[in-house]
């Protein structure tokens, strides 16, 4: 027996009892998944839920559309609204109890979970994509940690997530460089762990999601806990200065100049 929520527009979650595999899809494909307000407060509320759903084994993060997510919403951050609102003490609070607390929510989460990422995975989409465990990529999929470009910096933690992933010396070149990288190399550097065709993609994640869920949970959520915990760097320093940063930056003419540039690139 499968239960789902009713639909939302910009988040869905759906668990299947009998497997025990739970989905997330970012429903807003006509933004390119983008992080709205809506999307962002209903992550918040599912997360801790998800962390006490003893029927829950392995969770699957996926998106509608072409693109996995596009990251901030550019319009958003021109207009100043939402969760770009507000004065520079006001941005901090909003990054550190909002985009950072799905950061932390993922990362107190004990279950495994598998992304299965298409189409564009940037900026904060792709630091969404790296707070997963396991990463399985379209063979049309392309990622980039662009926040220079539109004067901002990885708020979420990115910064310590892609060090997470691929190491220091690549994660700095990716960050300051913003190339946005196809996923043949994305596999080669360890940013994502498999690579499929398009039409494949939903179902190697559910396969992947099938075998987890088949060990003995207790076992495999435990070593969950033990890799994330004695990795050799807490993630909340990480947080703590970026929300600090980003608020600052945030509020800079360069990173207004720059929103209105790609704004205009784009024809909005």
């Amino acid at each position: 027996m499968t239960h789902v929520t009713p639909p939302e527009e910009h988040l869905l979650y759906e668990l299947d009892t009998a497997t025990g595999i739970g989905t997330i899809t970012l429903n807003r494909p006509e933004a390119s998944n983008a992080w709205s307000q809506q999307m962002l407060t209903d992550m918040l509320a599912l997360l801790p839920k998800l962390q006490h759903d003893s029927a829950l084994k392995v969770l699957i993060l996926k998106s509608n559309g072409k693109n996995f997510c596009a990251g901030g919403d550019l319009e958003a951050m021109r207009d100043r609204s939402g969760m770009f609102e507000g004065n520079t003490v006001e941005l901090r609070a909003k990054y550190s109890q909002g985009l950072q607390e799905v950061t932390r929510g993922f990362d107190r989460l004990e279950r495994p979970v598998i992304s299965a990422i298409q189409g564009a995975a940037i900026g904060a989409g792709l630091d969404l994509a790296l707070m997963t465990d396991i990463r399985i990529a379209s063979d049309n999929s392309k990622f980039g940690s662009t926040f220079a470009g539109v004067g901002l910096i990885p708020g979420d933690g990115g910064a310590f997530l892609l060090t997470r992933a691929v190491g220091f010396s690549r994660a700095t070149e990716l960050i300051l460089s913003t190339r946005v990288i196809k996923s043949e190399e994305a596999l080669r550097i360890g940013l994502v762990h498999e690579v499929v065709a398009p039409d494949q993609l939903h179902q190697r994640a559910r396969e992947r999601a099938l075998h987890i869920a088949s060990l003995p949970s207790p076992a495999v959520n435990m070593a969950k806990v033990a890799l994330y915990r004695t990795y050799s760097q807490s993630i909340e320093p990480a947080l703590q200065l970026t929300s600090a940063l980003q608020a600052l930056v945030q509020h800079t003419p360069e990173h207004e100049e720059a929103v209105l540039k790609l704004l205009k690139k784009l024809g909005k």
